[in-house]
């Protein structure tokens, strides 16, 4: 009686840690459970962050005020002797928005100055723009005589784009050359741009 006893208890205690273990089980988290959620949400908000740079580049070029007035700063000089004269024609090979690259430009004027690429924050609010090109020496606000060195933080009085005008622009590359103000017709819209500001020699090439 007394081994049977004892049996019965093994058998019982043997029953509840298999209930146990099961129970154990069933609870345990899957280490995996929620991860597709996880990795879907992280992808989406990968692609959302990678297009919001591209409609900020876009952005910027549709900012772009692709004609102007055709009046320069009064201490700016015209070039002597540039390559192309005014009233020429010239091909654009290195254009700043969509539609300048390969369209035919008929030169408006042309100068000889310091071309800045230059980076800045607009003062409308907008996000920051990296190496907007051009902006000319006279178009420095007090800029002195000597050519600006990269990371020199100095203020513009150019309007080529929104909030550009009265903005802290931190230089990133200058290029002494000669200048031209053009007029040429986007290639993607038809668009006719007059005085456009600015274009420097090594973006043109003769017409073929």
């Amino acid at each position: 009686m007394k081994r049977k006893n004892i049996v019965m208890g093994i058998v019982s205690l043997s029953t509840v840690f298999t209930l146990m273990a099961c129970a154990s089980e069933n609870e345990e988290p899957n280490p995996h459970e929620g991860m597709d959620m996880d990795m879907d949400s992280n992808s989406e908000e990968s692609m959302e962050m990678v297009g919001s740079d591209m409609d900020h580049s876009d952005m910027d070029h549709s900012d772009m005020d692709h004609s102007s007035s055709g009046e320069v700063p009064d201490e700016l000089k015209a070039a002597e002797q540039p390559t192309y004269d005014i009233g020429s024609q010239a091909l654009i090979t290195d254009g700043h928005m969509a539609g300048m690259e390969g369209a035919e430009a008929t030169i408006v004027g042309a100068y000889d100055t310091i071309a800045y690429a230059i980076s800045y924050t607009p003062t409308d609010g907008g996000e920051r723009v990296e190496n907007h090109k051009w902006v000319i020496h006279e178009e420095i606000v007090d800029a002195g005589e000597e050519p600006l060195e990269p990371g020199t933080e100095v203020t513009t009085d150019a309007s080529h784009m929104a909030g550009m005008e009265g903005a802290t622009v931190e230089i990133d590359s200058a290029e002494e050359t000669t200048v031209y103000m053009v007029d040429f017709t986007l290639t993607t819209n038809g668009e006719e741009v007059k005085n456009h500001k600015w274009v420097t020699e090594s973006e043109l090439s003769p017409v073929e």
